[in-house]
């Protein structure tokens, strides 16, 4: 099992960081297409997509972060990941625009941070 824990997190780290670049990369093409061009606001702004990105990087930062909290026993890679996941859950509060938008951008930005952050304490 001590062999287990180690490995699953670094996975669960990666997915994180991937989950997060590509919900950055989801935000910055929405306001692109739907602000830019007039297209896809249907899809992009459905606020089931957030509550379900919200709900992934609550459960992904919970296991890979929290693991490696208890593993390494270092809180900074939780408080950032947290204060993130803040920010993405304050998003949705304040409903569809670009405040949205620059909320989400900054909890996802700090979520990939915290991360990275566990992923060095290994």
């Amino acid at each position: 099992m001590a062999q287990f824990a180690p490995w699953i997190r670094g996975k669960m780290d990666r997915v994180g960081i991937f989950l997060s670049a590509l919900c950055l990369l989801h935000c910055v093409a929405g306001l692109v297409l739907v602000a830019g061009l007039g297209l896809g606001a249907t899809f992009l702004l459905d606020p089931a997509i957030h509550r379900f990105g919200l709900l992934l990087a609550t459960l992904v930062a919970g296991v890979a972060i929290g693991l490696g909290a208890v593993r390494h026993r270092r809180r900074t890679p939780f408080v950032v990941a947290m204060t993130g996941l803040s920010f993405m859950g304050g998003a949705l509060a304040v409903g569809h625009g670009t405040e949205e938008a620059v909320l989400t951008m900054i909890g996802v930005g700090l979520v990939a941070a915290g991360h990275i952050l566990n992923l060095r304490k290994a």
